[in-house]
């Protein structure tokens, strides 16, 4: 059962990932990159994680990608092989922002460092 859950969370994200880049028309979306799907058990409800590539709004990107919420789940239908689709949840997911920001307040540590060395 576990593996089967898998499956169509992996089938989930690629299809998602496939309708944004192909299908979705909006250019205020950019690029959606799916990072993680989790689907509930009954599978009626999917988290779908996404973060935007390269955007220099990516909360305008998420509250567009919001609003074609219907289509994406329409569009996922057709694709999918199952009974019933989940309802589809975006949650914008910050992961990529937070480890930029502590990447950068890294290399600020390591140059006061090298400063107070005398490098």
């Amino acid at each position: 059962m576990a593996n089967r859950q898998g499956r169509i969370k992996s089938v989930i994200a690629k299809d998602i990932a496939e309708i944004c880049q192909r299908e979705l028309k909006n250019p205020h979306i950019g690029m959606v990159s799916v990072n993680e799907v989790d689907v509930m058990d009954d599978y009626s409800k999917a988290k779908v994680y996404v973060s935007f590539i390269g955007a220099k709004y990516p909360r305008q990107n998420f509250l567009e990608l919001q609003k074609t919420t219907g289509y994406v789940r329409s569009s996922l239908a057709k694709m999918l092989d199952l009974y019933q689709v989940p309802e589809i949840v975006f949650i914008y997911d910050e992961t990529y922002e937070k480890a930029e920001s502590l990447d950068a307040a890294l290399k600020r540590e390591q140059a006061s460092i090298d400063k107070a060395k005398g490098k």
